[in-house]
């Protein structure tokens, strides 16, 4: 213990430095706290604005179910009328369907909503479950004979298929990119900046061909694109590629190797001489 006393003793100034370390240590673990706290509250307010969308949506598809009413209405229709329901079933089936293939099919908005192209996102993947079922329950036209039942049950699944789809709109909107840590931010930026040098008419062929080639890079592992989508944006930019390729040299209108071989001119047919007559 003396020892101990006589240490202290000696180096009592040591305290002020600890004291300061210590007091250091003190305000990065409050930054640090503060930090995690935030981001919480974020977090939970996030989860709040998507359920008060999922209950919003689910509130608009329980109104509409209830003005197309239940299934002994329907069966109570007659056959026309279960015509024009269908027809307006199919329609909306169709616009829903435009509207996520401006997403699937537009580089530029995977970009800007990413999440609307991940199957992770629960949300998105849940708008892409209903699009299956109400896919696989399309009848071929509008103009097929259909009973109530198979009715109703094609009319419950575009209405949570049209839902499905605002709810993972919605909050692909509100939370865009933030799901990406800051460096995959920058590379997006990027790509949206290369994009447009990519798809910008006044740029040549080459400035073209480059910034396509650095969008597919910086997308890389960030953003799958479909097929239909690279498609959509290589038409974009094939056709300055194309004018941007030196023209063939045109060739003269005779050449020597176009020229033909020249066929001898035909020889003129000669008469045999005939024999002199024989003297009498």
């Amino acid at each position: 213990m003396q020892p101990l006393l006589d240490f202290l003793g000696d180096y009592w100034w040591l305290v002020f430095p600890f004291m300061g370390v210590a007091s250091g240590f003190g305000g990065w673990w409050s930054k640090q706290s503060k930090e995690r706290h935030k981001r919480r509250l974020e977090l939970i307010k996030a989860k709040s604005e998507a359920r008060a969308v999922e209950m919003q949506a689910r509130a608009q598809l329980k109104a509409s179910k209830a003005q197309d009413g239940p299934a002994e209405d329907i069966e109570a229709d007659d056959a026309a009328s279960r015509q024009a329901r269908l027809a307006r079933l199919m329609a909306t089936h169709d616009e829903v369907m435009h509207r996520w293939l401006d997403y699937e099919l537009d580089v530029a908005k995977l970009i800007a909503f990413p999440t609307m192209s991940d199957g992770r996102q629960p949300l998105t993947a849940a708008f892409l479950r209903a699009k299956k079922v109400a896919d696989g329950l399309r009848p071929a036209s509008a103009d097929v004979k259909i009973d109530a039942a198979t009715l109703a049950e094609y009319r419950d699944a575009v209405h949570d298929f049209e839902v499905a789809f605002d709810i993972a709109e919605q909050d692909a909107r509100r939370v865009r990119d933030s799901g990406f840590t800051e460096d995959e931010r920058r590379r997006l930026d990027r790509a949206q900046q290369l994009l447009r040098t990519a798809v910008d008419q006044s740029a040549t062929a080459a400035e073209r061909q480059i910034a396509y080639k650095r969008v597919r890079e910086e997308l890389d592992g960030l953003i799958v694109l479909s097929d239909d989508a690279v498609e959509v944006l290589e038409k974009q930019v094939a056709p300055e590629l194309e004018a941007g390729r030196p023209a063939a040299t045109p060739k003269s209108r005779e050449t020597p190797e176009d020229r033909a071989t020249p066929e001898p001119p035909a020889q003129p047919e000669r008469t045999p001489l005939r024999p002199p007559a024989p003297e009498a």
